[in-house]
């Protein structure tokens, strides 16, 4: 999902479209030992759903390229005589590929590429094993087809390690055949580390006699040399300071978020809270951290749900935040007043979240994706094996769309939920963080359970347990959002909130809630005070 240059967009009065995030936990910093990536897929036009792709026995000659972002016809590619199934951004090898889209220097897109940044990774999800080759494959389908993208980070994992791979493009190969293709580096995260990317290029210096620990085109850097673009020593190149030099909204807008999971996991992370917030671009945080404790599979759940709570930049706590706290700015995301502009924090949790994941690959067992819908931090994951034959209907892409509303489709649930949310946050949030960590919690218990069934299961007797369990737990999940549907709109009609015991609604035994026990909760108090100072005048009591 593609941000764009801060100083473009105020120049052109249009908010700059900040999205995606990538979270990465390697195997020795995970309390199961497995590899793990988040990835949500940020887009106001993007529609929530699992894709799949299951391999034809006989695939084509050729395949049809489309841009991810804009459903165009990019043009055709030799389709591979082998290829794997995939569902979701993981395949059945446990391979698992999320991306950010950082942009960079505008001079470098080509408009004669026929493979766009998504294209490479369901591609490359259908060619590649592990995360080594998937890095090949990125590298060749590139070269060999043009890349009609801007500039992208790439998460790509397996059950061993982790590689974060940026790669931007060489410019209009119209008249120039060489600029074909792109330049790109590949770093492996040290094991026992985290790391993160968030629409801003991040990797700076790298070693360049290392290929255990470091890939990268042989052109990265006298490409950049022959562009004008830099003059120094091998050594001292920064990928990321040459293709894409921050500005105030790469720190701010994206930047921040990783920081903010940084701080969550690991210790001495507030000593870059001025770089997070645009203040201090030469104060840069590192590429990896090590985390204070291993992070288990619930705990990075829940980083993707954040808003900055307890920082400077806590979206709950401003005048922003309305009348019962609510961590939401509609767009535009910069605004101006009297001439000066301001913008609002993009946190990792946001509201045009498309679909959001946790791909999970772990050694001697078989992967899991845990997928969910809508905003993360007012939706929950569900299980979602990488060897599944089948989607869940809930989440099939043929289910509904951005403008077609369906009944049986998760995305417009969980809206339908969120949205109701919105409106008073600080309550109806709360009720649905209680179903959504029962609901996490149990399913990471349930996983364990079903791993030891598949542990002596034939491979083919694993698949359809695994794909049976994939199907009917999101199922399970669709009905209990149903149920939660309901619930909320009875407790919290009209600016009311019913009270309950634990047995459920307090009823007077003829279908009416006890009149005492309705509760009229108002707002918060700085938006009590707020109100009074703007209009007290007209709505001050009189005795």
């Amino acid at each position: 999902m593609k941000r764009l240059i801060l100083t473009l967009a105020l120049a052109v009065g249009s908010a700059t479209a900040f999205a995606c995030t990538n979270f990465i936990v390697t195997k020795g910093a995970s309390t199961d030992g497995s590899v793990m990536v988040t990835y949500a897929a940020d887009s106001h036009a993007l529609y929530g759903a699992l894709y799949q792709y299951t391999p034809a026995r006989r695939p084509s000659a050729t395949m049809m390229v489309r841009d991810w972002d804009t459903g165009r016809q990019l043009g055709e590619i030799a389709q591979a005589e082998v290829t794997y199934s995939t569902v979701g951004n993981m395949n059945c090898h446990s391979l698992i590929i999320t991306e950010t889209t950082w942009g960079g220097l505008p001079q470098l897109e080509d408009p004669e590429g026929r493979i766009d940044y998504g294209s490479l990774i369901y591609i490359t999800l259908q060619r590649a094993r592990t995360a080594r080759e998937a890095i090949a494959v990125i590298a060749d389908l590139a070269t060999t087809y043009g890349y009609a993208s801007s500039g992208e980070s790439f998460s790509i994992a397996d059950a061993d390690e982790a590689w974060i791979m940026e790669l931007i493009g060489k410019g209009n190969s119209k008249d120039d055949p060489s600029r074909k293709g792109i330049v790109w580096v590949a770093r492996r995260i040290p094991d026992g580390y985290v790391s993160a990317h968030a629409n801003q290029a991040r990797i700076t210096t790298f070693p360049l006699n290392d290929p255990d620990n470091c890939l990268y085109s042989e052109d990265v850097i006298s490409f950049a040399r022959k562009q004008g673009l830099y003059t120094g020593s091998d050594e001292a190149f920064s990928f990321c300071d040459t293709y894409a030099p921050a500005d105030f909204g790469a720190l701010r807008g994206c930047e921040a978020r990783v920081w903010s999971f940084f701080r969550t996991v690991a210790d001495g992370m507030d000593a870059y809270t001025d770089y997070a917030m645009g203040y201090n671009k030469a104060n840069r945080m590192p590429l990896w951290v090590k985390p204070r404790t291993k992070v288990s599979p619930k705990v990075l759940f829940d980083a993707m749900r954040d808003h900055y709570e307890g920082t400077p930049m806590d979206m709950t706590t401003d005048l922003g935040a309305g009348g019962h706290n609510c961590p939401y700015r509609w767009r535009p995301m910069y605004w101006e007043v009297d001439g000066v502009q301001y913008c609002n924090e993009r946190a990792t949790a946001t509201q045009q979240t498309g679909f959001w994941l946790c791909g999970q690959a772990r050694k001697g067992k078989t992967g899991i994706l845990w997928f969910g819908v809508d905003d993360a931090a007012t939706s929950c994951l569900t299980p979602i094996y990488c060897n599944t034959t089948e989607v869940p209907h809930s989440l099939s892409e043929s289910n509904g769309s951005m403008l077609r509303y369906s009944p049986t489709s998760m995305f417009w649930l969980f809206n339908r939920v969120t949205n109701f949310a919105y409106m008073r946050y600080d309550m109806i949030a709360a009720d649905i963080r209680k179903v959504v960590d029962k609901w996490e919690c149990d399913r990471l218990a349930e996983v364990e359970r079903v791993d030891a069934l598949l542990a002596t299961a034939s491979p083919k007797r694993g698949q359809k347990i695994a794909t049976a369990y994939t199907l009917t737990t999101a199922q399970e999940l669709f009905d209990r959002w149903t149920e939660l549907d309901r619930y909320l709109l009875i407790k919290y009609v009209d600016g009311n909130v019913k009270s309950e015991d634990e047995r459920g609604f307090i009823d007077n035994g003829n279908g009416c809630d006890i009149p005492d026990r309705i509760k009229f909760p108002g707002y918060n108090e700085k938006w009590k005070r707020a109100v009074a100072a703007d209009n007290g005048a007209v709505l001050k009591v009189i005795d």
